[in-house]
């Protein structure tokens, strides 16, 4: 009787073992993938690839897709470094920030350039760069894309910030809120993704200060960029290659469906924030605008060298493997 309780027992727990192995494997072959973008112009690419399911076109048959979205880089790096995320757009500033603090991150297509136009409020009394010294200006996040790009282009100027000895006041907040902040004075300039800058354009009658081609790194490095953790690369590339094939195909419809691509990131961004664009304003800030999914390291490096100068960065950074272009190929 007891041989024939453990011979069940053993039958019992052989089941128990196979249907993990069942359910491990069944997770290789129908795996969740999450894609982590936030509602600014710079992550079009992640909107029509959601809207047009290509990411599930260009991974293995049976892969469920999430998408979250976030209000800055910070918290998607968070995501990422838990695997509450395995990839998505992000600006470069918040990689190069938690690489260079140990986090596994891995640069693997770039997805816009252009995009950060800095405004001032009206009746800031700002109608030059040089105004600007004593001022409040806003960006999403201490040491973002945006923040080092102002920052980088101010002390060109001979102008800096409070955190390190200058007279600008920081303040940070999303761009979705910019309006109201100029509204209420609180702020007199803002550095902002689009389509936020032509929204505080047409909507507050905000003067452009520094546009999107004079800004530092305004058009040579991406202001988004595509990462994964060096982890997935590691044990799935197959899973990785069809993220960079999805974007790109991404990137390739909004050049030659600008229209539906513009469509697709209103109702969009309406979603996320609740704020339904008009037309204009999407027309206005795509001049400002260019998708491309190259990456270039030596502007990676110079972006790097420029945050560590603005004291953003602790050590000086080496970014020479934290791109893995291998998958643009």
């Amino acid at each position: 009787m007891k041989k024939i309780i453990l011979l069940i027992a053993i039958i019992a727990l052989t089941g128990i073992l196979a249907a993990c192995g069942s359910s491990e494997a069944s997770k290789e072959d129908a795996s969740t993938i999450t894609i982590g973008y936030f509602p600014n112009l710079d992550h079009v690419p992640a909107m029509v690839a959601k809207e047009k399911g290509l990411y599930e076109k260009n991974l293995p048959e049976g892969t469920k897709v999430d998408y979250v979205t976030f209000a800055d880089g910070a918290d998607f790096m968070t995501a990422l470094k838990t695997g509450d995320i395995d990839g998505g757009l992000v600006g470069p500033g918040p990689a190069m920030n938690n690489y260079t603090n140990g986090a596994d991150v891995t640069m693997i297509a770039g997805g816009a350039s252009g995009g950060t136009v800095v405004m001032a409020r009206d009746g800031s009394g700002i109608e030059s760069v040089e105004d600007i010294a004593g001022k409040t200006f806003i960006t999403p996040r201490v040491g973002c894309t945006h923040d080092v790009q102002f920052e980088t282009f101010m002390k060109e100027a001979g102008i800096t910030s409070n955190r390190i000895g200058g007279e600008m006041i920081h303040q940070t907040g999303k761009p979705a809120q910019y309006e109201a902040m100029f509204a209420t004075g609180k702020v007199d300039v803002a550095v902002a993704p689009e389509p936020w800058a032509t929204v505080l354009e047409q909507n507050t009658g905000a003067k452009v200060i520094i546009e999107a081609d004079e800004i530092s790194f305004g058009t040579t490095l991406p202001a988004s960029v595509l990462v994964t953790s060096g982890k997935l690369i590691e044990e799935n590339k197959e899973m990785v290659q069809g993220i960079v094939d999805a974007h790109k195909e991404a990137t390739a419809f909004i050049s030659e469906n600008p229209e539906e691509a513009k469509e697709i990131a209103i109702t969009a961004i309406d979603e996320i924030t609740g704020q339904k664009l008009d037309k204009s304003v999407i027309d206005g800030a795509w001049e400002n605008m260019i998708f491309d999914t190259a990456l270039a390291p030596e502007e990676i490096q110079a972006f790097g060298d420029s945050s560590f100068d603005l004291k953003f960065l602790k050590e000086q950074p080496d970014f020479s493997t934290l791109a893995d272009t291998q998958f643009l190929n």
